[in-house]
């Protein structure tokens, strides 16, 4: 006999719409997909760059006296050439861990623009920066990993927007790449929500602000000519006297810079950090990164 009559009557299965993403399901209660995870060789190429970059910065407490310090300031755009394509290393790693598909490319392009175009908005004004807040909170949405790219990518992009090309670039790329790195790092993400994660973030984007200026100075502060000998370095000198010329150093000349980029990004923070956190999360789960793709049997 004939079974039921087409169209009519129960359906055995229920195949998932052609080509379409199931999105996962996340602990939580939330959709926690991050489009950039750290694997092995993830971590290997961001632990080089890391450890490149401390040298690049920390060097100059440890240099003998008979070190050359304009020898460095000279090599400093070669450093730019090699801290590059070790930041295309984490993202071609990346790749070769997890995978890196069209829509983390596009979220990238797109928060990196967004970044890249709100740093001109305050930059040279009393130091106010209002990318931090986006690269904090960015980097707690997406993770460690996309945040790292991120911040790197976005200082790139600003340079050339502003014409900021300059052997400070690649300092500046990585230090900004370790802000959004540390924001993925915090505790809390898959069930931390509402106040008290505003205020975590908050707290932290604040920190890393002034942490910031305070590296961001360690790399430029033993070239600088002509200051008191209270506050200039010393090369040889012992690392705690330098030590605590540094911290004269920030104080007299950056600090009036990094105290309203902390103020700035807490308030846009506490501010508009609920939509945008709502935004972020909203992308990250229609887009589905991690969800593997299913498609449905041609039908007879």
């Amino acid at each position: 006999m004939d079974s039921a009559p087409k169209g009519r009557g129960a359906r055995t299965c229920a195949a998932p719409p052609r080509g379409r993403a199931q999105p996962p399901t996340a602990r939580g209660g939330d959709d926690h997909v991050r489009p950039i995870r750290l694997g092995p060789r993830s971590v290997a190429a961001l632990t080089l760059v890391s450890a490149i970059g401390v040298a690049a910065f920390a060097w100059p407490l440890l240099a003998g006296p008979d070190s050359g310090l304009g020898a460095h300031a000279q090599d400093a755009p070669w450093l730019f050439a090699a801290l590059l394509p070790l930041l295309v290393s984490i993202v071609v790693a990346t790749i070769s861990d997890v995978g890196l598909d069209a829509k983390a490319v596009a979220m990238l392009g797109v928060l990196a623009a967004a970044g890249a175009a709100l740093r001109p908005l305050g930059a040279g004004t009393a130091g106010i920066e209002p990318m931090f807040f986006l690269m904090v909170l960015s980097g707690r949405v997406l993770g460690p990993g996309f945040g790292f790219v991120l911040g790197a990518v976005s200082m790139f992009a600003s340079a050339l927007l502003t014409g900021g090309v300059g052997p400070w670039m690649p300092f500046q790329m990585l230090s900004m790449g370790w802000v959004c790195m540390g924001a993925g790092l915090l505790p809390g993400a898959e069930s931390l929500r509402g106040r008290r994660e505003l205020w975590l973030l908050g707290a932290y984007g604040a920190v890393a602000s002034v942490l910031y200026g305070a590296v961001m100075n360690l790399q430029g502060w033993p070239y600088i000519s002509g200051l008191a000998t209270g506050v200039s370095y010393v090369p040889g000198d012992a690392v705690g006297d330098n030590l605590a010329r540094f911290l004269a150093y920030c104080l007299a000349t950056s600090l009036g810079w990094d105290l309203p980029r902390a103020v700035l990004t807490v308030v846009l923070s506490l501010a508009l950090g609920p939509a945008v956190l709502k935004a972020l999360r909203r992308a990250t789960r229609r887009a589905a990164f991690e969800a593997p793709v299913t498609f449905e049997a041609p039908k007879p």
